[in-house]
């Protein structure tokens, strides 16, 4: 009778054993480059949100703009034993040592929105990020039907080395070029964020005056510190200087609606769960496409109030 009841114990506690084991939550590392500006804030809101309606331990690292803190907060993760890593890289380059050190410790790696330059494309398992040259591209063809095919443009560059700096720029110039009467007057880095944007605008408005046609900004935030120079130079942006810009934040719909913005290219920020999703099934051992795309359209100011509502970001 002792060893029945024994034999009862024993099986109770391998099953409690497995059970915990099992129902363990997953360890997930999040690199972020930062909170630059309100699209990073509506990606890093996804990815907090996501891993807790998933019960999901997330350790989650705001790199302030610098690679070498994403590398640091990569080797934490790695020495936390983390189940799988999130990372959304500041640069394109740089990345193999430490993406190596993520592989031999076999923790996946999932890269979101931006995508990096490696020898070896096993050391990540999947990219989910939307076209940054078809952004750039949209960007162009909308702004040479609203200027006739004709003006001059002054570009507002993101971070320099980024994915969507280089892409962006490269989609929008392919358009431009087929036009021989438009032309990119002044080309310079607005770092992703408003202030810079501002500044920068400044001095196009300073050097160029108002031999400025239009602007194209890589993102949202900067076109909207570029509206605040327009305007503190005694214009009108929207008017008198056309503003395009890209992300689809609710301040770039908020300023079309004010007539102050033209036309904003969509880049979704909502990874959070594709990201999760992504790391679940890299542990299950499924195969993943190489670039999970993202879907982006195109808003010009006429449909911003329509629009605007059903916005979540």
């Amino acid at each position: 009778m002792k060893t029945k009841k024994l034999l009862v114990l024993c099986l109770i506690l391998i099953v409690a054993f497995s059970v915990s084991i099992f129902s363990k939550p997953l360890k997930i590392g999040f690199s972020q480059i930062g909170a630059e500006s309100a699209w990073r804030t509506a990606e890093t809101e996804s990815m907090k949100a996501t891993a807790e309606e998933l019960g999901v331990d997330l350790k989650f690292s705001d790199a302030q703009g610098k690679q070498e803190n994403q590398i640091k907060a990569i080797r934490s993760f790695i020495a936390q034993k983390v189940d799988g890593i999130i990372l959304a890289p500041v640069v394109e380059t740089g990345w193999e040592p430490v993406l190596r050190e993520a592989k031999r410790a076999k923790i996946p790696v999932v890269l979101v929105d931006r995508g990096i330059k490696v020898s070896d494309p096993s050391l990540y398992v999947t990219l989910i990020a939307s076209d940054f040259v078809f952004e750039g591209e949209e960007a162009g063809k909308w702004l040479v039907k609203k200027m006739n095919k004709k003006g001059n443009i002054v570009e507002l560059q993101g971070t320099p080395g980024a994915a969507p700096a280089i892409d962006r720029k490269k989609g929008f110039a392919s358009i431009i070029k087929k036009y021989p009467n438009m032309k990119i007057i002044k080309s310079q880095t607005g770092n992703f964020n408003r202030a810079d944007g501002k500044q920068v605008m400044e001095a196009f408005l300073k050097a160029e005056g108002k031999k400025i046609n239009a602007v194209y900004a890589h993102n949202d935030d900067m076109a909207l510190g570029a509206i605040q120079a327009i305007e503190e130079a005694g214009m009108k942006p929207g008017k008198d200087i056309i503003v395009v810009s890209i992300d689809g934040v609710k301040g770039a719909f908020e300023a079309m609606v004010d007539g102050k913005l033209n036309c904003t290219v969509e880049c979704n920020p909502l990874l959070g769960p594709l990201a999760f999703q992504a790391i679940k099934d890299a542990l299950a051992g499924k195969k993943l496409k190489k670039w999970i795309k993202q879907n982006d359209e195109v808003f010009p100011m006429e449909v911003a109030e329509d629009v605007m509502p059903s916005r979540k970001y």
